[in-house]
């Protein structure tokens, strides 16, 4: 087998000029009686597919050295925060581009792997008739059992076999160089990814350090820290907490008159929070037989979690078996809570703009190989940790997909 499949390779590479050098000792009678029905009888292969993974890979890893680009003009940025948190995104984008390329790449090599071994019968015979009649010697072409007027009409027969054969054999030469360029892409990723999971964490970590060395946010109020004591300890739903938030007392801080408007008019545009996918939808009963007033969002490990409207931080901590939550009010009489986050930003009062880092999600970064293993299987476990958001207006529960852009999901 080993045999005949190099002798695959070896039409690849050489192709078939218009001389047809593979074909010039054929005796055409032959050639017609064992070639042609064979070769009409079998389906060319299928074209490329209409996306090429080879390329989406490409883009990725372009996308990822221009996020390392981003993280080293980050220090001299006047807003780092901004700056590292574009970073980030930057980096999650690239790197689940590259997840896709190669999960694609994998599916692409299989199906040109099902090919061979589904022609490997045929194709064996057609080389074995090829070996054969070139093996002939070279007088025998000028024989036929008919004569000249013979030898005329197996060339015209021979004129109509041979552009589709050529098809045939260019089409097979495309597919092991795709095949041969599909390995060559998983071979070479390896280093672009060591890079591009490194750099995320080194953005992660500067975003971390920036956000803690950040003095300039407008505070609108500082809470009572006493009756958050109080509250936090008889709470036992997450209801319960979000609506005794409204009733703690506040003193005023710097950006008392600032007024946050606007957000109604934002329904059906606000962009999630986190990448991510769709688990449940609101009131979507999950594998537990459980309803939640909201929606839960499966993420990647560390995903970072932005503000989908400027607001104001209502709470950020640790909340029953939540985990780290976050519950933000974008307007007067609306909160939006994020729970489920493995860390949180900011502190109760003050005001962050539209896409500020709120906290990330929990888990930690895979390595290469696991990475690896997880893109060329097409692994969606990656998939490990969970955001659920609840928007409240003047106290209910209402749907957050109506309010967000959720992309047809």
């Amino acid at each position: 087998m080993r045999q005949r499949f190099n002798s695959i390779k070896t039409i690849s590479r050489a192709g078939l000029g218009p001389k047809m050098r593979l074909f010039r000792r054929v005796p055409r009678g032959i050639f017609t009686l064992f070639l042609g029905a064979m070769l009409f009888a079998a389906p060319l292969s299928p074209a490329h597919a209409q996306t090429d993974p080879a390329e989406s890979a490409r883009l990725a890893t372009i996308a990822l050295g221009q996020a390392a680009v981003a993280l080293r003009q980050a220090d001299g940025s006047r807003d780092r925060v901004a700056a590292l948190t574009q970073t980030v995104r930057a980096y999650e984008t690239g790197l689940d581009a590259m997840r896709e390329g190669l999960r694609r790449a994998t599916i692409r090599q299989a199906a040109i792997q099902a090919m061979f071994d589904a022609d490997r019968d045929r194709l064996s015979r057609l080389l074995g008739v090829l070996q054969s009649v070139e093996a002939m010697p070279a007088p025998v072409t000028l024989l036929h059992p008919d004569g000249a007027l013979g030898a005329a009409r197996s060339s015209m027969i021979l004129s109509d076999v041979v552009p589709s054969l050529q098809a045939e054999a260019e089409n097979l030469r495309r597919n092991l160089k795709e095949m041969a360029d599909l390995r060559a892409l998983q071979e070479g990723a390896v280093n672009v990814l060591e890079d591009g999971l490194a750099g995320v964490q080194d953005a992660r970590a500067a975003l971390s350090l920036a956000i803690s060395d950040r003095t300039d946010l407008p505070r609108r109020f500082f809470a009572d820290q006493a009756q958050m004591r109080i509250l936090f300890n008889a709470t036992d739903t997450l209801e319960s907490f979000a609506d005794g938030l409204m009733q703690i007392d506040v003193l005023p801080g710097s950006a008392i008159d600032t007024a946050i408007v606007g957000f109604s008019e934002r329904k059906g545009h606000l962009i999630l929070p986190v990448f991510g996918r769709l688990l449940h939808r609101y009131l979507e009963t999950d594998a537990a037989g459980i309803a939640r007033p909201g929606l839960i969002l499966a993420t990647r490990a560390l995903s970072l979690v932005t503000l989908p409207a400027p607001a104001t931080i209502r709470y950020a901590g640790p909340l029953l078996d939540y985990g780290q939550v976050a519950i933000i009010e974008p307007s007067e009489g609306y909160l939006i809570i994020l729970a489920g986050m493995g860390q949180v930003y900011g502190a109760v009062g003050e005001v962050l703009p539209e896409g500020a880092p709120i906290g990330m999600m929990g888990g930690q970064t895979p390595q290469t190989q696991a990475f690896l293993i997880e893109a060329q299987q097409g692994i969606t476990t990656g998939h490990s940790e969970t955001l659920y958001i609840e928007i409240r207006e003047h106290g209910s529960h209402v749907d957050p997909g109506a309010w967000f852009a959720l992309n047809g999901e």
